[in-house]
């Protein structure tokens, strides 16, 4: 029997490469090796508000990416977490085991918290609702990125605590972090992570921009004040770009500084721009064709929200007489 595995992203902003390359490519990557899940985290994503109408859309978007990135709905489960009860139903039975400081050491909390004025008790119960999401289906491989690590090990402490508490009841989740998966930096500063939420249209390529777009905003990428590609001495911006094209051309190191060393860095921006235009234009094609079938993203949604509701509600009905909970 194959172990399952689980991974979640959530449907706010424009998926990138930088998600691309770190995570998404993996999930399309291993799904045959494992009992594949993969969640559209849209309740994570209003512990901030969100325009409701344009999450709707986003959710189906982010569907749509997901099948033309290569999610096979006839193998793998794509599925919208507000969409089986299950996952808050869970979240609720493990807020009761979990200490509130185990939640208030919490880095991502503490820096988001840090940065607002008010905070909503959401982003302090983040942590355990990714535990459910986790547990609920007895996840064995969760493939998550470093800024996600500690989460996950919060998810494991919580699993453990649970099956001393009242018998063994979960499987404990064993990171899986992405062997291959490049970390993407800004265009626009690259000391920083390309990410979703970043201000700033020259900071990240999404997966949908067009050509043009790509381009333009590749050109316009931060490198340093060298004149052409220096291995030994290159700047961040250079690193980043230089580990785009790897990423996406697949080339070893060695071809790389046979094929850069000395380069100008206006032709070394062009032929990342063209790396990253070609590998896109398949799977933007792909999407295109998703979304023109009317009603298909949202049967794939509901055939995997079909397909694993009964290990979810299998779960939460051991949990609660676990616990003592009535069940009917």
């Amino acid at each position: 029997m194959r172990a399952r595995v689980l991974s979640g992203i959530q449907p706010t902003g424009s998926p990138h490469i930088g998600n691309y390359l770190g995570a998404l490519k993996n999930w399309a990557k291993i799904q045959y090796d494992y009992e594949s899940i993969y969640c559209i985290v849209d309740l994570h994503a209003v512990t901030v508000y969100q325009d409701p109408q344009e999450l709707r859309a986003k959710i189906l978007e982010l569907a749509g990416m997901l099948l033309a990135i290569g999610i096979d709905p006839k193998h793998s489960a794509l599925i919208v977490q507000s969409a089986i009860p299950e996952h808050t139903e869970l979240a609720w039975m493990l807020t009761c085991v979990t200490p509130v400081g185990w939640l208030e050491r919490m880095t991502q909390y503490k820096a988001k918290s840090d940065a607002q004025e008010t905070i909503g008790d959401g982003l302090l119960q983040y942590p355990v609702l990714m535990a459910a999401d986790i547990l609920l289906y007895q996840a064995a491989i969760v493939p998550v990125g470093e800024d996600q690590k500690q989460h996950l090990e919060l998810a494991r402490d919580i699993a453990q605590r649970f099956n001393s508490l009242y018998g063994d009841t979960f499987v404990m989740p064993a990171t899986h972090l992405p062997t291959v998966g490049a970390r993407v930096m800004g265009l626009d500063d690259p000391e920083k992570k390309m990410s979703k939420s970043a201000a700033g249209s020259g900071h990240a390529i999404s997966l949908l921009d067009p050509p043009a777009t790509i381009r333009k905003k590749i050109m316009r990428s931060t490198t340093d004040s060298n004149p052409a590609v220096d291995f030994e001495t290159m700047g961040a911006g250079v690193r980043n770009l230089l580990s785009i094209y790897q990423a996406f051309v697949g080339v070893d190191d060695d071809a790389m500084k046979a094929q850069f060393a000395d380069m100008r860095y206006g032709d070394l921006k062009k032929q990342v721009a063209e790396a990253v235009v070609a590998s896109l234009e398949p799977m933007q094609k792909r999407y295109q064709e998703i979304v023109s079938e009317p009603g298909y993203v949202a049967r794939v949604l509901r055939e995997g929200a079909e397909r694993v509701t009964p290990i979810a509600r299998d779960t939460c009905d051991k949990v609660k007489h676990a616990m003592g909970l009535y069940t009917a």
